[in-house]
């Protein structure tokens, strides 16, 4: 060790070192701040596209299970670590106009934002866009711990789930969650297995450093301690250890041990088994996991790290269950669908919505279109931006990110394409769910619905805006010429009025005074 170093933690095992606890401290030290202020990335795994992408599945679980006459007790679905609730509203959203959209009786479903962080949890039952789901029955939180946790209590019904108390599987939303848990870290060379620790140290002094500032000057060092067979007390994970021993020359893989206690405990809630929905980055082919180095570990106020999901693969299949995985590589996600039920092949409705909305065109291959879209958004007219609006399911970041072109091209465009512009930003806007980002998206719809003509619209919009941010001296600019456009002469006097008290020095509102209102 250098002189000029400064040890953070001694050498530990991966799966106990600091940085697990770092990672947990973050959360709970930010709640939803950690998302509102854009600290953590989330755009890619929570969009209305994956939204759309699991409630597809969820429906197609519960038209199974009509089918096998299971219409009766509630399907719980349980979202480990929601963390901001907008993947939840999104899976709702598009749930609720699926199920409208059937004229079959399906069994009933209560949808669990679980989470360890009691800000969220205040959050998500205080949320204005989740009330009405609250008041039918069809949402709940819950204080959850995915390993410690020995029931999951609805704070809204009042009411437990115990284990083997389910009649119907229990379905589990595994979103942007195994790689924020503790992982092993394996060493495969040579038919040698070793168990790696981990130490962490720095070049500049960690004193006085806390939270973000400390995690951005941490340097890790890994080292290997052989391990003998039996690695592990339960059998399955020797097998999937040993498949590995025998596949690979050299390589570093992460092994999900604790995330697979997390499989094991929800699904003792219930008699029937667990369907298991997850996405992140990872991998889920045996070849994509040979050759890896040490990992690099991802940080952004908290740590991140790519998730083995062919680990979690070979264990639903070896319980006997089903693994639905991409049959290709993916380039920015994966999204697997694991069916820990008895004869999982049964599910003809669930397979069937995997290889259409996940197989055929899903969240991974839309990624890369946004890309695309990124690249020539200068070159985008008005109907190319719709359509890319339309595939993305009027997801409102996706909208916010190329809303710069939008402003730019909806400067020239016929009175059809206002009327479909004007579509496609209600349904941005319902698609939206607020998480206290600085971002003001309804001012922005509200400035186009103006450059629109769409004058009440605009109002309406501004209106939103007031709600989230307060007054603003051009909030109250803006209104006042919307009600100079309509003629409402009493209205915008009395905005301009109140503007003028409120913002006394604002220099525009000089030129509203010199409108000839005639």
């Amino acid at each position: 060790m250098g002189v000029d170093t400064f040890e953070i933690e001694s050498k530990r095992p991966f799966s106990e070192s600091l940085i697990w606890q770092f990672n947990r401290d973050f959360y709970l030290n930010n709640g939803i701040a950690a998302w509102g202020n854009g600290i953590v990335p989330h755009s890619m795994t929570s969009s209305s596209k994956v939204g759309k992408t699991y409630a597809e599945l969820i429906f197609a679980l519960l038209k199974d299970l009509a089918h096998q006459g299971n219409i009766d007790e509630v399907i719980y679905l349980l979202e480990l670590g929601a963390g901001h609730g907008r993947l939840a509203f999104h899976i709702l959203q598009h749930l609720e106009k699926l199920i409208e959209s059937v004229d079959q009786k399906l069994p009933p479903y209560c949808y669990v934002l679980s989470d360890i962080v009691e800000e969220n949890l205040t959050f998500f039952s205080q949320h204005p866009q989740f009330e009405v789901y609250i008041e039918e029955g069809k949402l709940d939180v819950t204080y959850f711990d995915a390993i410690e946790s020995d029931k999951i209590y609805l704070r809204n019904k009042k009411q437990s789930i115990l284990t083997q108390e389910l009649n119907q599987p229990i379905i589990t939303i595994a979103n942007y969650f195994f790689d924020s848990i503790p992982n092993e870290l394996l060493h495969f060379e040579n038919r040698i297995v070793s168990s790696c620790s981990i130490a962490i140290n720095s070049e500049e002094n960690p004193k006085d450093l806390v939270g973000d500032e400390l995690l951005k000057i941490m340097d890790f060092s890994y080292f290997d301690i052989v391990q003998n067979a039996p690695f592990y007390k339960e059998s399955l994970l020797n097998e999937i250890v040993e498949e590995y021993r025998n596949s690979f020359a050299d390589t570093y893989l992460f092994f999900p041990k604790k995330g697979l206690e997390c499989i094991q405990h929800i699904q003792s809630f219930s008699k029937v088994g667990m369907v298991l929905l997850s996405m992140d980055k990872g991998f889920h082919e045996l070849m994509s996991l040979r050759g890896k180095k040490e990992p690099e570990i991802i940080k952004h106020g908290s740590i991140s790290l790519w998730v083995n999901y062919h680990a979690l693969g070979a264990y639903c299949s070896k319980q006997g269950g089903l693994a639905l995985f991409s049959t290709s590589s993916n380039f920015h996600l994966e999204i697997g669908c694991l069916m820990f039920l008895k004869d999982a092949e049964r599910y003809r409705h669930t397979n069937a919505a995997y290889e259409e909305f996940v197989n055929s065109f899903g969240p991974d291959d839309f990624n890369s279109m946004k890309q695309l879209a990124y690249t020539n958004a200068a070159k985008l007219q008005l109907k190319e931006l719709i359509a890319l609006y339309r595939l993305s399911n009027y997801d409102s970041g996706f909208f916010v990110k190329l809303l710069p072109r939008l402003k730019q091209v909806s400067k020239t465009i016929s009175f059809q394409e206002r009327n479909r512009l004007d579509q496609t930003m209600a349904a941005v806007w319902k698609m939206y769910f607020n998480i206290d980002e600085q971002f003001d998206l309804a001012y922005e719809i509200g400035g186009l619905y103006y450059d629109l003509g769409f004058y009440p619209e605009a109002l309406r919009f501004f209106g939103f805006s007031v709600e989230a941010f307060g007054v603003k001296p051009d909030m109250y600019y803006n209104k006042a010429l919307c009600y100079y456009q309509l003629h409402k002469d009493e209205l915008f006097y009395e905005t301009l009025n109140e503007a003028k008290l409120a913002f006394p020095d604002y220099e525009l509102f000089q030129k509203l005074d010199s409108l000839d209102m005639n």
